[in-house]
C-alpha cells in the first residue's frame, strides 16, 4: 500500500495554481490611497526633533541637512519630566543596575520587582486595591475593554462619542454591544441606560480631558448614573494624570469621585515623561485583567529601566504642587495672550488650547510659517485624528514656557493666521 506521504508531493507536482492574466500591483494600489491622502490634505509629515536635556521645550529641528533650534508647543510631556534630573538619574542608575529589557513577558521571566513597585505606586496614586502595568496607553486601553467587555456575559458597551482609537478598538474587539452617547452628554447617557435590561453587565466608558478638544467629563455625575444603573466605569486620565488633583492623581481625584471610578486608565509617557500604560482598580478586577487580556500576557514587559524611571517621576510628581500650579500659570496666561490679540480658540477648563482653523492646506502651510520664520513647532492636526473641517493647531503650554515664549509664540500666530487666511481668501476670488 503506498502511503499519503509518499503519494502527496505527486498530487501537488499536478496540481497546479492557474496564473492570472495580470497579478495585482501592489505598489500601485499602495500609491494610489497614498495619493489620495495627499489630495485630501491629510497626508502626515514627521518633524526630526532631538530634544534638548535641560533645555525644554527647546529642541534640536533636523531638516534638509541642517539642525536648528526650535520651542514646542505640542508636546505631551506637559510637565516636562521627560528631561528631569530625577528621572534622568533614575534612568542612569537602573541601566546600570538591571540591564537593557526586560527579558520577557511578564508570566515568562519578565517580571522585575520594579515592575511590581511601579504598580504599587500607581494604584496608591489613584486610591485602588491594585494596578497593571502595560507597554503603552493604547494596549491598556484596547486590551483591558476588550477583555471585559468580551468576557462579562451579554455585556453591553456606552461609550462617549469623542472617545480615543485605542478605546474604540478595544470596543470594536470586544465584539460587544455599544450604544454611543453624545459628549460629555449624561442626560443622553441617563436615557441609554434606562433602555438597557437592569440585568445586563453595563460598561460606561469615557475620557476625563478629551485631548484635542480640551474639554472635561463631568464625572461625578456619570459616577452617579453608573450606581443608579448597576454600571462600572471606565476613565481614561492619560491627558490628567499628573497635572490635577492634590497630588496629580486626576480629575477624578479633583472632582472628588475616584473611589466611586471603578477603572482608571492612565499613561506614563506624557505628564511623567516616559513610556507606559497602566489600568487601576479592584485587585480582583486587576487580576481578571492580568489572567485573561492577550494584550499583556503575550507581549514582552516594559523595560524595568522605564519602569524605574516612571516610578520615579510619579513619586516626584506627587509631591510638586508647584509645578501644578505653575502648569495652570502658564495656561492662564496663553489664553488671555491669545484673547487680547483676538485669536480664536476653544477655551474649555483644561490645559489643551485648540486653534480650530477648518482648513487641511491652511492649517499645514499656517504650521510651516511658524516653523521656518519664527522657529515655532506646531504639529498640525488633521482627519483621522480630528473630524474633518476641524483641522487645528493643538497648542499645550507647560510650566517651562516662559512669559517671553508665550509673547513670542502669540505674536507670530498673530501674524501667521493673519497671513494664510489672506492668502485663501485670494486664491478663492481668483478661482
Amino acid at each position: 500500500m503506498t502511503s499519503q506521504s509518499n503519494s502527496s508531493p505527486l498530487v501537488l507536482r499536478q496540481v497546479r495554481p492557474a496564473q492570472p492574466e495580470a497579478a495585482f500591483n501592489y505598489d500601485a494600489a499602495f500609491e494610489h490611497d497614498l495619493n489620495a491622502l495627499k489630495d485630501a490634505g491629510f497626508y502626515r509629515h514627521f518633524a526630526r526633533l532631538e530634544r534638548l536635556p535641560g533645555a525644554f521645550p527647546t529642541a534640536l529641528l533636523h531638516q534638509a541637512g541642517e539642525a536648528k533650534k526650535v520651542t514646542v508647543w505640542c508636546s505631551n510631556d506637559y510637565l516636562g519630566m521627560g528631561q528631569h534630573p530625577v528621572v534622568e538619574s533614575a534612568l542612569h542608575d537602573s541601566a546600570t543596575r538591571f540591564g537593557a529589557g526586560a527579558g520577557g513577558t511578564r508570566n515568562i521571566a519578565g517580571t522585575h520587582n520594579v515592575h511590581t513597585q511601579l504598580e504599587t505606586e500607581i494604584a496608591s496614586l489613584h486610591c485602588k486595591e491594585a494596578a497593571l502595568l502595560f507597554t503603552s496607553g493604547y494596549v491598556a486601553n484596547e486590551a483591558a475593554i476588550s477583555t471585559l467587555a468580551s468576557r462579562l456575559p451579554n455585556a453591553v458597551l456606552l461609550s462617549d462619542e469623542m472617545n480615543h482609537a485605542s478605546m474604540i478598538a478595544g470596543i470594536r474587539h470586544s465584539k460587544a454591544e455599544k450604544h454611543i452617547f453624545r459628549h460629555n452628554d449624561v442626560a443622553h447617557l441617563e436615557q441609554l441606560l434606562a433602555g438597557l435590561d437592569p440585568a445586563r453587565p453595563k460598561i460606561i466608558l469615557c475620557e476625563s480631558v478629551y485631548s484635542m478638544d480640551g474639554t472635561v467629563a463631568p464625572l461625578a455625575a456619570i459616577s452617579a448614573l453608573a450606581k443608579q444603573y448597576n454600571a462600572l466605569t471606565y476613565v481614561d486620565e492619560v491627558h490628567a494624570v499628573g497635572l490635577y488633583g492634590a497630588d496629580g492623581a486626576g480629575v477624578a481625584a479633583a472632582q472628588g469621585v475616584a473611589q466611586d471610578i471603578d477603572f482608571i486608565q492612565g499613561t506614563l509617557a506624557k505628564a511623567f515623561g516616559v513610556m507606559g500604560g497602566y489600568v487601576a482598580g479592584s485587585r480582583r478586577a486587576i487580576d481578571y485583567i492580568r489572567s485573561f487580556a492577550p494584550g499583556f500576557i503575550f507581549t514582552t514587559a516594559l523595560s524595568p529601566v522605564l519602569a524605574n524611571a516612571a516610578l520615579e517621576s510619579i513619586r516626584h510628581v506627587r509631591q510638586a504642587s508647584a509645578l501644578r500650579t505653575k502648569h495652570q500659570r502658564q495656561v492662564r496666561c496663553l489664553k488671555d495672550a491669545l484673547r487680547s490679540r483676538g485669536i480664536p480658540f476653544r477655551d474649555e477648563p483644561s490645559h489643551i488650547v485648540p486653534t480650530i482653523i477648518g482648513d487641511p492646506f491652511v492649517t499645514r502651510e499656517a504650521a510651516r510659517l511658524l516653523l521656518d520664520e519664527y522657529s515655532l513647532y506646531i504639529q498640525p492636526i488633521f482627519a483621522p485624528t480630528v473630524a474633518p473641517g476641524t483641522e487645528r493647531l493643538r497648542l499645550t503650554p507647560t510650566p517651562l514656557h516662559t512669559d517671553d515664549m508665550i509673547d513670542d509664540l502669540v505674536n507670530a500666530l498673530s501674524d501667521v493666521l493673519a497671513r494664510v487666511w489672506r492668502s485663501k481668501e485670494t486664491s478663492r476670488a481668483v478661482a
